[in-house]
């Protein structure tokens, strides 16, 4: 079953190509090749894990050439439940985008390309073939964002082309310091020959501030996150969904990557003040997340604040070098893409049926479109951390952590910024429920309210309607308040999943 390994990265660039090449002769025929190319995926991302549950870490080696002169791809206990994140997510967004949009070849092209710039980052077993696939990722990301029908797209797409070409190039520079310190550039062996070189070497050092540091731009930790804000609510509603729940989500998971399996715990041993560093960074990043996300009142711009701290709790997860932490860090990276995601189509839901999308104007939301208000409602209270909720599973765990190994500190924040969730999130519920909506809704149900011109960037036929969201649309938000509640009473089976791998990293 190692072969599942490279076809989860070659089924959807495979997939991009042939959605690329059938658009020259068949005008619409983009969505069917994405959604058959992700259920492909889907299917070997779960084999993947199936085989790690059986037969534990699973390698394979790319044209017979051993590592660690030849590239690998690996499947283990840490990235096995990430791509079946991916492959899941990936194809939720192309049932959503069928009525939501866009609907050109170009368009699924590109996000073919995404799904596999992605799956390669998961599995690759190379520092450099992660960046080529940091690369890939980027690249479509930016053109997608740029992709919506207005000018502030565009200006989005471009800062975040300048910002993420910035964060590459100093995962590139800290990947060519890497190899000069040790001559090899596979994960295992690089662990190996930097712990032999030293971590004291300026070098070694200059290699791990140089790759964190281009991640954490791609996460969007503050305050280099600036990218993202603009980004998420700029964009076409099917491209903020997917790029909220994936994109800093697979940069989070190779920030654990490169600490875990590159330069290990014993780095931070011989070297306190990085991990130090890091965590109060991401101390940062989650109140100031927080703030900011309090002083919005566009529903896009909200969330996308709200992952600058979710991400930041992300990073303190990892960084806190604790196991208990660690289980909460991947714990609160799956539910916050299952949780962000949701919002994301949820604001696309509510904007198809009523035109809403600040809060202001989701004054009495719940009288006019009362599923989509629940829905909305219980999204958001999981992402503050209400019981039994995924998103209190992942914060409790960090605590955990942050309790054991004496960082107090991120215990009181987690406190904090649970409270200003609460705050903007208790905002938004208030309004639905007991304010009375500024447009009273015709006899028919419907809402008037101005939409635009309806046009896409790419010619076709966007939908932005009164008459309401699709089945699919709606399905897909309702699959991830599910998940979201469900996820929450799966903490301990994660843990003991996650236990083999991290007892190796942490002995």
């Amino acid at each position: 079953m190692t072969d599942a390994i490279v076809l989860a990265v070659v089924v959807p660039i495979f997939g991009a190509m042939l959605s690329m090449i059938a658009g020259l002769r068949f005008d619409r025929s983009g969505w069917t090749v994405a959604a058959l190319t992700c259920l492909a995926q889907l299917g070997t991302a779960l084999a993947i894990l199936y085989t790690v549950v059986q037969d534990g870490t699973q390698r394979y080696e790319l044209a017979g050439f051993t590592p660690p002169e030849g590239i690998e791809l690996v499947a283990d206990g840490l990235s096995a439940p990430v791509i079946v994140l991916v492959a899941t997510v990936s194809l939720a967004v192309v049932v959503y985008a069928r009525q939501a949009g866009p609907r050109g070849n170009a368009f699924y092209t590109l996000y073919l390309l995404l799904v596999g710039g992605l799956a390669g980052v998961t599995l690759t077993g190379d520092i450099f073939n992660m960046y080529v696939f940091l690369e890939i990722t980027g690249l479509a990301a930016y053109a997608l964002v740029a992709s919506g029908d207005s000018t502030e797209s565009a200006v989005a797409g471009l800062k975040y082309l300048i910002l993420g070409t910035i964060g590459a190039s100093l995962f590139l520079l800290g990947a060519g310091y890497a190899y000069i310190a040790t001559g090899t550039l596979n994960m295992v062996d690089l662990s190996e020959q930097l712990a032999a070189a030293g971590y004291g070497s300026r070098l070694v050092l200059g290699a791990f501030g140089l790759l964190v540091t281009g991640l954490l731009v791609k996460v969007a930790l503050f305050p280099v996150h600036t990218w993202q804000p603009g980004a998420y609510s700029n964009a076409p509603d099917s491209v903020s969904v997917y790029i909220s729940a994936l994109v800093s989500t697979v940069a989070a998971y190779a920030v654990a990557r490169v600490l875990y399996t590159v330069f290990t715990p014993e780095f931070f041993t011989a070297n306190p003040i990085a991990q130090t560093a890091l965590v109060y960074a991401a101390a940062v990043s989650i109140i100031a997340g927080s703030v900011l996300a309090v002083l919005q009142r566009d529903l896009k711009r909200m969330l996308a604040y709200s992952s600058v701290s979710q991400f930041g709790m992300v990073v303190a997860g990892f960084a806190l070098l604790s196991q208990s932490a660690a289980v909460g860090g991947v714990i609160h990276l799956i539910g916050h893409a299952v949780l962000k995601g949701g919002l994301f189509a949820a604001v696309g839901v509510v904007a198809a049926q009523t035109g809403a999308r600040s809060i202001d104007e989701y004054a009495g939301l719940a009288s006019r479109a009362p599923l989509s208000a629940g829905l909305v409602a219980v999204l958001g209270l999981s992402l503050v951390g209400v019981p039994p909720s995924v998103g209190f599973v992942g914060k409790f765990y960090i605590a955990v952590g942050a309790v054991e190994t004496g960082t107090w500190p991120i215990a009181a924040v987690i406190f904090a910024s649970t409270v200003l969730t609460l705050a903007y999130f208790a905002r938004i519920i208030e309004r639905m429920y007991f304010a009375q909506p500024a447009v009273e809704p015709s006899s028919d149900g419907a809402v008037a309210v101005d939409v635009g011109d309806g046009v896409s960037a790419d010619g076709g036929e966007e939908i932005h309607s009164s008459a309401g969201a699709s089945p699919e649309m709606v399905a897909v938000v309702v699959v991830a308040a599910v998940a979201a509640v469900t996820l929450g009473f799966a903490g301990s089976a994660i843990e003991s999943f996650l236990e083999p791998t991290l007892v190796e990293v942490f002995g």
